[in-house]
């Protein structure tokens, strides 16, 4: 039997080949795509702004990246998921809790999808989500900062990839569970009872209108499958999400066949409003949950990471009317919901049509009950009755869609390397564009809200071939860029990527730079071990930890000698950056430091955790250039061996008895 799988497998792989050298999709040649006006679409002069900000997810990197478009100049990448030593993030004592987990401190994850905060549906430039993938997380960055505000751990929970796509006013994240697994009381059953104990659930995180603040808000408990994707919906279709699942088999063995054995698997759309009248109607149980909140005070430079113990879960088959279940081509792996909120893209991966939903008549279906039987006590609905049509050979391996401002959509084909562009209203395919590469994801600049800003199409590609420099075995990941405006796409210019770039998202940049946070006001700093200024400068021994209330300033750190710590001593260095110009930084590393350097922004407190390990003279130094004299921007700590009792000193400015004044 298992013979017979794998063949049929390996003649399925065989057929789309065939199909692959049939329709001369694959680009047979590396070659030139873009016109000669394509340098001048993508030239930004220097001193002058991109036009758009684009977010880019950094897949095993577990960071968040930031580009110029059309330039495809990286500005920054933003710690969130893992430890950055350039920043200091994760090694810094105020930065540690943003890493706890249930698990404990966990210095890395797997960051897949960023998604704007919406008002309206329409892109509002206050924060992004992204998403762990790995350790179930959601965090969310403030765009005033490009800081890592807090990050929500997500109980009863085995992955987190359908995640953290936002309701149309943010007032939820949403996140499905990738795997799922037994929950309860008893998790330890054997792996072959899948269809037995396997649950999956769905999360929706509250969102604070105001300060962005998140809480579980509750979760849905659903049939054990893999949960891919989401899009939650706009206009009439605002009040649900929509989520795309695989495995309908409740396979749990070699899942690339016993997984695709089923015609069709679901999209699942999920009426949030209604799960909200039976939380008020307290239809929901409470359970026992671990699970860590962390979040970040722009006021202290601190973090603080709160263990939450419950969460507050409904289970569809016994509260109706709230999750049903819609028949899509098997194995989708995206939904996405067109501007209007009307339509609904299914995409599964291993057919040769691409179904599109209409919302309308899955609400006509749903009144007149028009259901092909259930699954695992959740309705199912007639495929016929809810579908507005399908795209007829769209391309091998449809993965994603973004739309334009047009009533276009854009469908990353991953088989075939390419980009379709088809009709949202009649389903015809307008135009192809070879990539070059397996793309995965793509981005239309606000593509995935109410109000797209087009122009743009940027693809995502998951296997580099040979369009760069090799650098050994490892070679770069890659976007490319595509001029939208036009009948045809045009290609106008590849740029490498850090990371694997899942997904990625883009607005205008006139939504952001102008909130954009210039420096911390001194007088506003409530760090509690801050320093305002040199006279508040000190050094104080509390039992075994010393605190350096040490602040900086061009060119010279205050104390910059200090005399009386002992061997096994934990020394923390409170660092303030006096600086009220926005372009100075400061760094601070000593020698033989166990974690990493600090990088101070100005008028922020930071601490790093110093343990001399031996008695002896050991310099400190201002890690980023800051000014003509930044060579000189050092200091000294003596260390005396332990079981000594040295009195503390520190000094600045004091010079040598054989030194000229």
């Amino acid at each position: 039997m298992k013979k017979n799988k794998i063949v049929s497998v390996s003649v399925m792989i065989i057929a789309v080949s065939a199909i692959l050298i049939q329709w001369g999709c694959k680009p047979q040649t590396v070659q030139t795509a873009a016109s000669g006006d394509a340098a001048s679409k993508v030239y930004v002069a220097p001193g002058t702004y991109d036009e758009f900000y684009n977010f880019v997810s950094g897949g095993f990197n577990g960071q968040l990246s930031v580009y110029g478009l059309p330039s495809g100049r990286m500005f920054r990448s933003i710690p969130v998921f893992s430890v950055d030593p350039e920043k200091g993030y994760g090694f810094s004592e105020e930065t540690k809790p943003m890493l706890n987990t249930s698990h404990g401190f966990i210095p890395w994850d797997d960051a897949h999808h960023p998604d704007f905060s919406c008002t309206n549906a329409e892109v509002d430039g206050r924060w992004v989500f992204i998403n762990g993938n790995n350790t179930p997380r959601v965090a969310r960055i403030g765009l005033t900062t490009f800081k890592t505000e807090e990050i929500i751990e997500i109980p009863n929970s085995a992955g987190n990839h359908s995640s953290p796509f936002v309701t149309a006013n943010t007032e939820y994240v949403v996140a499905g569970t990738r795997f799922s697994i037994p929950l309860g009381n008893n998790t330890n059953v054997p792996i072959k009872s899948y269809k037995e104990n396997f649950k999956g659930t769905i999360t929706f995180i509250k969102v604070d209108p105001t300060s962005g603040n998140m809480s579980i808000g509750f979760q849905i408990l659903m049939p054990g499958m893999d949960f891919d994707l989401s899009r939650s919906g706009r206009g009439p279709s605002k009040d649900w999400s929509f989520f795309s699942c695989y495995n309908s088999e409740q396979a749990n063995t070699l899942k690339e066949v016993n997984a695709s054995q089923r015609d069709k698997d679901f999209i699942i759309a999920v009426n949030w409003k209604k799960a909200e009248e039976y939380i008020a109607a307290g239809k929901g149980e409470k359970w026992p949950a671990k699970y860590a909140h962390n979040t970040w005070d722009d006021k202290t430079h601190s973090a603080t990471s709160t263990m939450m113990n419950e969460v507050l879960v409904l289970d569809p088959t016994k509260v109706p009317d709230m999750v049903y279940f819609m028949p899509c081509a098997k194995s989708p792996h995206g939904v996405d919901v067109d501007p209007t909120g009307e339509y609904i893209v299914g995409s599964g991966k291993l057919a040769a049509v691409m179904p599109v939903f209409s919302f309308s008549k899955m609400i006509k279906a749903i009144e007149e009950k028009n259901f092909d039987g259930e699954y695992q006590g959740i309705p199912v609905l007639s495929y016929d009755a809810v579908l507005h049509g399908e795209v007829q050979k769209p391309g091998l391996g449809p993965l994603h869609t973004q739309f334009d401002d047009k009533g276009n959509a854009y469908t990353s084909m991953f088989v075939s390397s390419e980009i379709v562009k088809w009709r949202v209203s009649d389903l015809q395919v307008l135009d192809r564009v070879p990539t070059y590469y397996s793309i995965g994801h793509l981005c239309v600049p606000g593509g995935g809200s109410a109000k797209p800003f087009g122009k743009y199409v940027v693809a995502y590609n998951k296997i580099t071939k040979d369009r760069y420099l090799p650098t050994g075995p490892e070679l770069t990941q890659s976007a490319q860029l595509y001029d939208i405006t036009g009948d045809k796409m045009q290609l106008l210019s590849d740029f490498p990527t850090i990371g694997e770039p899942h997904y990625g998202i883009a607005c205008p940049a006139e939504l952001i730079k102008g909130n954009s946070k210039k420096f911390y006001k001194i007088e506003e700093n409530m760090h509690p071990y801050v320093a305002k200024g040199e006279k508040e400068a000190k050094v104080v021994r509390e039992g075994n930890k010393v605190h350096v209330y040490m602040t900086s300033i061009r060119s010279h750190f205050a104390p910059d000698n200090i005399e009386g710590v002992k061997v096994g001593d934990e020394v923390y260095f409170h660092v303030t950056n006096l600086e009220q110009d926005w372009d100075i930084p400061h760094g601070f590393a000593i020698k033989g430091a166990r974690n990493s350097e600090l990088l101070i922004m100005p008028g922020e407190t930071s601490t790093l955790k110093w343990i001399p390990q031996e008695a002896g003279v050991v310099p400190f130094y201002c890690t980023d250039f800051c000014s003509a004299l930044h060579q000189e921007m050092q200091g000294y700590i003596r260390v005396f061996p332990a079981g000594s009792n040295p009195e503390i000193t520190f000094s600045l400015g004091d010079l040598a008895e054989d030194q000229p004044k």
